[in-house]
């Protein structure tokens, strides 16, 4: 199973963080416009588009690229938000809607997409 990629887009439609887990051999270009426009094409697997918006955080949109057999990606961007929760919007040197610039974060979040790729889901403690 595969995450590709990981996205974090504003309320106004900017990218604010953006991490390529899995790069695939043939490099397509990414273009972000407001409104968010997502055309995926397929090609040889298909990829999910998994949207997450969380109460607390109106207008954040957590973005998963992953593999269509991968499970547990409800239970990734409940990660994905709770790392967002702790490493960025709790950084004093952190403005909202503003790019996520955080050693933590990136470090956190590369362990998230790690756990997940190799237990298919997060448990109930994790």
């Amino acid at each position: 199973m595969a995450i590709f990629s990981v996205y974090l887009v504003n309320k106004a439609g900017g990218l604010i963080y953006q991490y390529d887990n899995y790069v695939p051999r043939a490099e397509a270009e990414k273009t972000f416009s407001y409104p968010l426009d997502l055309v995926l094409k397929i090609h040889d697997e298909k990829v999910i588009v998994s949207f997450g918006q969380r109460d607390g955080i109106r207008g954040i949109k957590f973005i998963v690229l992953a593999d269509p057999r991968q499970s547990g990606i409800d239970a990734l961007l409940r990660k994905i938000y709770e790392i967002y929760s702790d490493f960025a919007l709790k950084n004093p040197f952190y403005s909202l809607e503003m790019p996520i610039r955080c050693e933590l974060f990136d470090q956190n979040l590369k362990i998230a997409l790690e756990v997940a790729e190799k237990a298919g889901s997060f448990g109930p403690g994790s």
